[in-house]
């Protein structure tokens, strides 16, 4: 007895002597922090080759761990890249697409959003013990039947915890200079409103009672007044600032709206606090920026830091909160039990602009940008993977990878399997990222537009070529233009693109610009190239199952499915206050 009492004694003072214990007994279910940014372009950093923005702390994480060169977006659109990002799979396979010019989401009133069928990353990872949560950006959808049921709410998709925008930044979200003023005399109204409807509450029990003697008009004109008053406070506020740029924490919506240049704080202060609270781990953290998507709502730290105007100030920015959630890794002890991983959902947006300065990414040396899913700078994105002693650092990945892969990789990594009873387009990185295999298992690539099949990649198992096949082109306006500046994202069908027959070939190992078409006589595998990519297209669209398309049937405004902080529409309020995060 006294032994085991000992032995229980020194059992203790190990534990109390070593609080890294409890994270080495997960060794082998890391923490994962996936860090997505919104718009960036792929030639906007550093380490992907930019010298005029600083962005050091992206570069460090590069250094320190894999880049992979050539990864591919699944769509050049931010809904349907997100939800193949979380789930594995094509957004044709999930209904995540839309044969109209809508391609995201629209606005928080709409019905559409992630089927409940699907299964993301968060679900695995939440069933192999996981702490999980979602920090930023949403914009998967979040109500169906009523501005209350939160059906595509991060909780339905295995998170445990979310903070952020459950939509996305629109012009409107930023600079609101009245929004203080707006939210002062908001509380004043809403105030009056509850008095109003006491008084006629009071006086109509007390008229039912005989303990006064009023007419029922004075009651009715009353009860006209609160509707009157708000109708007219709802006429007042019909602009998207007041019902989709918001923040909501959990279920509970905590500032609407929201001040934009301050969320970014906000969610980085989540973000440590939420892996400080669960830093004996496994966790996983998707830290998804509102950066650099437009309109950059910018902290007057950054503004005028950089030599790119507003944009090249919001990337430098981001790369800043970057650092902190880095640093926040180091400090709590985790680096080495962590995976990082950092991309953004697409490539830069060119036709983003106020007159001539440029409120959009660059994308190198690759042609097109942000809503063109065939050319190579709508969808070519930067990748960077980082585990030390477990992936080699300073490796440079040249074979073709997908934001897919993400999926079956968190899988192999966390002991789950993918799920059998469906495709799932990804591939496990890991044997590429340790260097196990020199090869990509992406043979084919299929670049869609919305519903529409633009663009083919096919990387042939027994060469260094990588071959890209355009059916569809969008026509660039005005003429002359490398973007398609009039109609400020380039449309996927209709009389705006061109149809190639035959199609246009390049192989862009030789021309990443994708600069000169080769032809028959300028290439002696055209025919066979051609001919093997048509065969896999129809061999990949046997596997499509016609879905519900979310993005076109159920992508309308719903005035009943709008969220509301308060009684609607007395909707405005503000319960952060600049406060730090709050416990989960």
């Amino acid at each position: 007895m006294p032994f085991r009492s000992l032995f229980i004694a020194l059992s203790w003072m190990c534990v109390l002597l070593n609080p890294c214990q409890s994270q080495e007994e997960h060794d082998d279910k890391p923490n994962v922090v996936l860090i997505v940014v919104d718009d960036l372009g792929i030639g906007d950093l550093g380490c992907f080759g930019n010298d005029t923005i600083r962005t050091p702390n992206i570069d460090h994480l590069a250094r320190e761990g894999v880049k992979l060169n050539h990864h591919i977006s699944a769509a050049s659109m931010c809904t349907p890249s997100r939800a193949a990002f979380l789930t594995g799979r094509y957004p044709i396979r999930s209904g995540m697409v839309s044969d109209t010019d809508n391609r995201v989401i629209i606005t928080l009133g709409a019905p559409a959003g992630l089927p409940h069928n699907e299964t993301t990353f968060a679900a695995l990872l939440k069933k192999q013990g996981y702490s999980t949560a979602v920090i930023g950006k949403w914009h998967q959808g979040l109500h169906c039947q009523s501005r209350h049921d939160h059906c595509h709410h991060p909780s339905q998709y295995g998170f445990d915890y979310f903070y952020g925008m459950p939509f996305t930044l629109i012009d409107p979200c930023w600079p609101d200079p009245s929004r203080d003023t707006e939210l002062a005399i908001g509380s004043k109204v809403w105030f009056c409103v509850q008095l109003v409807a006491i008084a006629v509450l009071t006086l109509t029990l007390a008229k039912l009672c005989h303990l006064i003697s009023l007419p029922w008009s004075l009651i009715l004109f009353m009860i006209l007044f609160i509707f009157l008053l708000g109708y007219f406070w709802f006429s007042s506020y019909t602009s998207a600032l007041y019902w989709d740029c918001l923040l909501m924490r959990e279920h509970d919506i905590t500032e609407q709206p929201m001040k934009a240049e301050r969320a970014g704080s906000i969610m980085v202060k989540e973000a440590i606090s939420f892996m400080e609270r669960h830093r004996e781990g496994p966790f996983l953290l998707v830290f998804s920026f509102l950066h650099v998507h437009v309109p950059l709502p910018t902290t007057t730290e950054f503004i005028g830091t950089s030599k790119h105007g507003l944009y090249g100030d919001n990337v430098q920015e981001m790369d800043s909160m970057v650092g902190k959630i880095l640093d926040a890794i180091d400090d709590f002890g985790l680096k080495n039990h962590t995976l990082v991983y950092f991309t953004s959902d697409h490539g830069g947006h060119l036709e983003a602009r106020v007159g001539h300065s440029q409120r959009g990414g660059w994308n190198g040396i690759y042609k097109g940008g942000k809503g063109m899913a065939g050319w190579e700078g709508g969808i070519r994105v930067p990748g960077l993977v980082r585990w030390p002693g477990r992936l080699p650092a300073g490796k440079v990945i040249e074979e073709p990878t997908s934001l897919m892969d993400v999926f079956p990789t968190l899988a192999a990594v966390s002991g789950s399997t993918v799920p059998q009873d469906r495709v799932i387009d990804g591939r496990n990185l890991m044997p590429l990222l340790q260097g196990e295999v020199q090869r990509s298992e992406h043979e084919f690539l299929f670049h869609y537009c919305g519903a529409f099949l633009h663009a083919v990649r096919w990387h042939p198992k027994d060469s260094e070529a990588v071959w890209k096949v355009h059916y569809v082109t969008p026509v660039f306006q005005p003429p002359g233009a490398h973007a398609c500046y009039e109609t400020i994202f380039c449309p996927c069908s209709g009389n705006l693109v061109t149809y190639h027959d035959p199609p246009l070939l390049f192989d862009i190992t030789r021309d990443p610009s994708e600069s000169t078409p080769l032809t028959r006589d300028t290439e002696p595998s055209f025919d066979v190239v051609i001919q093997t990519v048509a065969n896999a297209v129809k061999e990949h669209k046997r596997s499509i199952i016609p879905v519900q398309q979310q993005l076109s049937t159920l992508n309308y405004d719903n005035l009943w499915l709008k969220p509301c902080c308060g009684v609607f529409p007395f909707c405005l309020c503000d319960t952060e206050g600049g406060t730090s995060a709050a416990g989960a």
